[in-house]
């Protein structure tokens, strides 16, 4: 999704939760700055590139796993997935990542605001997980801690305002559905959804609202 099909949609989404998009706006740039200086460093490898996701997601069938309850009931139903067919991806949804890795699976893909169990997140990351890295206005103090701790050859960063530079925009709200656009724009030849529940009835009312919206992103504009 291009940036001028999602910004009215973001445009909304920051009316329904009264969020600050300058907010938004300053996570984004810390997180640059985070890579910039990592890149700029000539002692390590560069950091991650879209050129490099595009290369792990392009053509392949992708699991797209989100952090429902349900999520470590369907682990053998990912595993038939991925062993039918092309080449599969799997895409862990933030906190998702914690159920597959007790499960034994570890994300090609993990895509965070750095909200679910962090020690995963770098565990992951340090397997080889590529991490796309989400900066909102809620999250600066996590994207200033933990970005230094991933392995920063394979991370890549979005926003969900306006990008630039090094900062992605793919379209997408929260976690879950932000993997389906990425995987869309990474040319995916195909998605399946796993661990996805927007009626859980065991969330808060905001986490109820966000389900609905991330529902209707993936539902009709994915």
């Amino acid at each position: 999704m291009e940036f001028d099909e999602w910004e009215p949609l973001y445009l909304r989404i920051l009316a329904d939760f009264n969020f600050d998009r300058r907010a938004d706006e300053e996570s984004a740039h810390i997180l640059s700055e985070i890579l910039r200086k990592h890149d700029n460093n000539g002692e390590h490898e560069k950091n991650g590139t879209l050129h490099d996701l595009q290369e792990l997601v392009s053509e392949k069938r992708v699991a797209v796993c989100g952090n429902a309850p349900s999520l470590a009931a369907e682990v053998e139903a990912i595993e038939a997935y991925e062993s039918v067919g092309l080449e599969c991806v799997t895409i862990a949804a933030d906190g998702a990542t914690t159920v597959l890795m007790a499960c034994g699976l570890i994300p090609d893909v993990i895509v965070t605001d750095l909200d679910g169990t962090i020690d995963d997140i770098i565990s992951a990351s340090n397997l080889g997980s590529f991490v796309v890295v989400h900066a909102h206005g809620d999250n600066i103090p996590a994207v200033r801690s933990v970005v230094p701790q991933l392995n920063m050859a394979r991370v890549l960063g979005t926003t969900q305002s306006k990008p630039f530079g090094d900062i992605h925009n793919f379209g997408g709200f929260t976690d879950g559905d932000r993997c389906v656009f990425l995987a869309r724009a990474c040319h995916a030849a195909e998605v399946a959804l796993f661990g996805f529940d927007y009626d859980d009835p065991d969330v808060s009312r905001v986490k109820k609202k966000k389900l609905v919206w991330a529902k209707r992103l993936i539902e009709e504009y994915s």
